[in-house]
């Protein structure tokens, strides 16, 4: 017990693992409580409003993180060593993630009779402004927890998400005697709004003028026009990942009822749950190996160590549990996604090698490269799922994951590996595997 201590410590001191732990909590922290607020919605929500909640906070997403999550990159990339311009920065990819989500948003909700009985909830003046404004609200919230982040001071991130969740769940019981229908979304956009206020009070009254004051002065910030070059290359890779992410479910929710989508929704946020492990690592070493591009192999060694000695415990317990962990939320959750949650857990391992890999990109500002992961990734996960669709229905998801991370996990095994191997003088090594990592 005293050595594993001792190695937490000594891993704190490391600021990849410190950040990359940071953001692992805060998964944990958004898991758990999360799994308390969607226990809540089912007992005091009809089926049908619980997948309809679903659906609708997941459309709200896609559209939202359209850009948003197109900055996740760039700001992880470009944060650490953007000195007197940060906050030039930031505001830029607020107002951009907004802008475009807004307009998309507004796109969807002029063509919403193309979208399936689930999303006519939307209609009218008062839902779709509501809608529209928790899009712009949404694509901000993604964006400051990468800011901090990228500044690093990641160990904020799990208190916010952690007073967020509290607050969530008190407002959905509070609201469903008066609110049964609309409940869910009112009560996860409402605390979203408020989070905004303190925690970009926080960022731009300290964290930032304290990096701005500890930036090198002989270092010059990045220009708009090399921060352009990398969003050309890196941006459609992660549109494409976004498909994956939210598109998939949202066009699940126009293939199948109400209650069957929550069903499916449930067990597919469990599994994503599992994968942010990974990415948060990832985007942990992004940020390290932009402030020391000399330490990039070493980093990734260790970042790969890690976060499988973290997901694999995880990913077994969730594969022989995943009955008893979906009867948690009723009988009809365990028989309908027992299989899709086991099929996604499993997905992970090859996505750990994907995430880190892609990560090691961006701290290259290999642009090209990285959009020809991503979109190669989504083109095999979005074919492979329609495919599958009509034999396995919302299994088909989890086939489409399993077997296009796996694929695309042996395609870039060799590059991978080669990055893993070049010492701090840019030189290979001997050292062969993942020896050397700590």
């Amino acid at each position: 017990m005293s050595s594993v201590r001792a190695r937490i410590l000594h891993d704190l001191r490391n600021p990849l693992f410190r950040q990359g732990y940071a953001l692992m909590a805060n998964t944990v922290v958004t898991g758990v409580l999360g799994m308390g607020y969607w226990l809540l919605a089912a007992h005091y929500y009809t089926p049908e409003e619980f997948g309809r909640g679903q659906a609708v906070i997941t459309a709200m997403r896609l559209f939202a993180s359209l850009t948003a999550l197109g900055f996740v990159g760039a700001l992880a990339r470009f944060l650490p060593v953007a000195g007197r311009r940060t906050p030039e920065l930031i505001l830029r990819g607020y107002g951009l993630a907004a802008a475009t989500g807004g307009v998309a948003a507004l796109g969807f909700l002029l063509t919403l009779p193309m979208w399936g009985q689930t999303y006519q909830v939307l209609g009218g003046f008062g839902p779709g402004l509501f809608f529209l404004g928790s899009v712009l609200v949404w694509a901000v919230f993604t964006l400051q927890d990468v800011v901090l982040t990228g500044l690093r001071r990641a160990t904020i991130v799990p208190f916010n998400n952690l007073v967020f969740g509290l607050v969530k769940m008190g407002l959905l019981v509070a609201l469903a005697g008066a609110l049964p229908s609309g409940g869910i979304f009112v009560s996860w956009m409402i605390p979203t709004a408020l989070a905004l206020i303190p925690i970009n009070w926080l960022i731009f009254g300290f964290v930032v003028p304290r990096h701005v004051k500890q930036a090198d002065p002989a270092q010059e910030p990045p220009q708009l026009r090399e921060v352009g070059r990398f969003l050309a290359g890196d941006f459609p890779g992660t549109l494409s990942i976004l498909a994956i992410v939210y598109l998939v479910p949202v066009v699940v929710a126009t293939q199948v009822g109400e209650a069957t989508f929550g069903r499916f929704s449930m067990a597919h946020t469990l599994a994503s749950m599992i994968e942010l492990l990974a990415m948060n690592m990832a985007v942990s070493l992004t940020v390290e190996g932009s402030f020391d591009r000399a330490r990039l192999a070493e980093n990734c060694r260790r970042a790969l160590r890690r976060a499988f000695m973290i997901v694999t415990p995880i990913i077994t317990v969730v594969i022989l549990g995943a009955p008893l962990i979906l009867t948690i939320f009723g009988s009809e959750f365990a028989e309908e996604g027992t299989l899709l949650l086991r099929l996604m857990s499993l997905a992970v391992l090859p996505r750990v090698l994907i995430e880190v890999y892609l990560s090691a990109l961006r701290a290259q500002s290999q642009a090209r490269t990285l959009a020809a992961v991503q979109i190669g990734l989504a083109a095999l996960v979005l074919i492979s799922t329609m495919a599958l669709f009509p034999f396995a229905n919302v299994n088909a998801v989890g086939y489409g994951l399993l077997l296009s991370e796996l694929l695309m996990a042996l395609l870039i095994f060799g590059k991978l590996r080669k990055i893993l191997k070049i010492d701090e003088t840019g030189r290979e090594t001997v050292t062969q595997g993942l020896s050397g990592a700590s």
